[in-house]
């Protein structure tokens, strides 16, 4: 039984969308679901479950970084029979040659935390996406002319450091842009073999020292957003 997630057997649907705030998974509730009900609330992390295009999808936040989406993807995926998880979440640039509002499909994720060695007994310090969820995402994406970058990102433990610039290990596994959680999806997919891929919207620009604002954020993930929800409904 989740400790974590209060919802019935049932109230989830079998793609579940995941953006780090729970505010925003109420966001696209709110804005992109029909027929939409709140089905968790344990710990103010929101959970809802909706139809968009005839599809039902379920939208519910991870928390921030590896242990926290850690916890909640591994009780989707073993408690309420989810099948595939896409995490919609934003990303600071290591390099100029990304900008503002550029969307990124991650193909593996880099990382110092040892989530996938404590847990399943992983060794590699790169974590892949998994299933068929990251080539559905470049076919949508195809489909809706919507532009989309392709690569490697730093799923970092660390948000606050003395060292400047870009980490030597995303330096190693050519990483183009940071966040924090998609190293520990990944590696529960890997283990429980599911579907997990992840969409990232570039909102800060490291070596610039350049950021979005909250009402700027909000209109820049939208394209995201929508670009998953669609994604699901081929799933």
């Amino acid at each position: 039984m989740s400790i974590h997630i209060n919802a019935n057997i049932g109230d989830i649907a079998s793609t579940v969308l995941m953006p780090g705030d729970p505010l925003r998974a109420q966001f696209i509730a709110d804005h992109y679901l029909t027929d939409v009900r709140k089905v968790s609330h344990t710990r103010n992390i929101l959970f809802f479950t909706g139809t968009y295009n005839q599809t039902r999808i379920t939208i519910g936040a991870s928390g921030m970084g590896c242990p926290s989406i850690g916890i909640y993807s591994y009780e989707l995926y073993t408690e309420f029979n989810v099948n595939s998880i896409i995490r919609i979440g934003t990303c600071g640039s290591y390099t100029t040659e990304l900008r503002f509002y550029d969307l990124i499909n991650v193909k593996a994720a880099a990382s110092e935390s040892t989530f996938a060695k404590n847990a399943w007994g992983y060794e590699e310090e790169l974590q892949e996406c998994q299933g068929t969820v990251f080539e559905a995402i470049n076919k949508v994406a195809t489909a809706f002319n919507t532009p989309l970058r392709i690569g490697n990102i730093h799923s970092t433990d660390v948000f606050y450091s003395k060292q400047p610039g870009t980490p030597p290990l995303a330096i190693k596994h050519n990483c183009s842009a940071v966040e924090m959680e998609s190293f520990a999806l990944f590696a529960n997919a890997r283990f429980l073999n599911k579907n997990a891929a992840c969409l990232l919207t570039v909102t800060d620009i490291i070596p610039t020292h350049e950021r979005l604002s909250a009402t700027e954020r909000e209109q820049a993930l939208r394209p995201m957003m929508q670009l998953a929800l669609e994604t699901a409904c081929i799933l």
